[in-house]
């Protein structure tokens, strides 16, 4: 393949509408690639599910993308990513670029000298978190907080409402009250309630993962020459698993325009 001539897609999976958080930025810093993307939403959400049961829809899921002719497959959940990454890497021959919650430069950020991590169980129970933790989270002390209900809210497109409002404050207003200075954002489907959180808690920052995967893997496409052609002209095609209709029905709540769903396919 020529240098910056693979017309081939970027695949990208989560369990629903999450990680078009990182599309979103992919797509900012790499606007000429085609991007398939798989919503799960049969079996949303993951956070809850043992990681067996995960790890085996990953395996799945990129399976139908390697078919799909994806170059490289952004695994863009972070629960997907610690029950599943690791394996992926070694079953299949496509690079993948996995998530990682921004605990180190939360560490570093904080003047407080603690950060909450808003995630769901099935990330705070896998080993990529406590390694991640143990190697860059030992000058900081660290608030686990799980998400209840937060990434149904976002699936449902309610990501700056009153029920969005009142829930991210339920989740963090202990952490902050204790002198949280940072959340970071351990799923997805959080990154859009960054503006909800900003809201409820202004004096507190907050860490996503979206752009930091999403320059990884423009790297990783430019590392092994899989750019795609200087004329191409991006695009979205959706593979839904589940409810297609109630999956379109969110994107636009997100700030995606309907005609950013024409691909869709079940």
């Amino acid at each position: 393949m020529l240098d910056g001539m693979d017309p081939r897609p970027v695949g990208m999976f989560d369990s629903g509408v999450g990680g078009l958080s990182v599309f979103r930025e992919f797509r900012r810093l790499a606007p000429r690639e085609r991007t398939v993307y798989f919503a799960d939403t049969a079996f949303f959400p993951y956070g809850p599910r043992d990681p067996g049961e995960v790890r085996k829809r990953a395996f799945a899921i990129a399976d139908r993308l390697v078919d799909a002719g994806a170059k490289l497959i952004v695994v863009a959940c972070n629960t997907a990513s610690a029950a599943a990454v690791a394996d992926l890497r070694q079953l299949f021959e496509v690079p993948f670029v996995g998530m990682v919650p921004a605990v180190k430069p939360a560490a570093r950020a904080s003047r407080s000298g603690r950060v909450a991590i808003l995630a769901t169980p099935g990330t705070f129970d896998g080993e990529l978190y406590s390694s991640v933790v143990d190697e860059f989270g030992k000058d900081a002390a660290i608030d686990r907080v799980v998400g209840h209900d937060l990434a149904e809210l976002v699936e449902r497109g309610e990501v700056d409402t009153p029920a969005a409002r009142e829930a991210v404050r339920a989740a963090l207003a202990g952490p902050v009250a204790s002198g949280a200075d940072i959340v970071v954002l351990g799923c997805t489907h959080y990154e859009f309630l960054a503006p909800a959180i900003t809201a409820e808690f202004p004096g507190v920052s907050v860490l996503g993962t979206g752009e930091p995967v999403a320059k990884r893997a423009c790297a990783r496409l430019a590392e092994l020459d899989l750019e795609a052609p200087l004329d191409a002209e991006g695009a979205l095609d959706l593979i839904v698993s589940g409810n297609r209709d109630a999956f379109l029905r969110t994107l636009p709540k997100l700030g995606f325009a309907p005609r950013e769903a024409a691909e869709a396919q079940s």
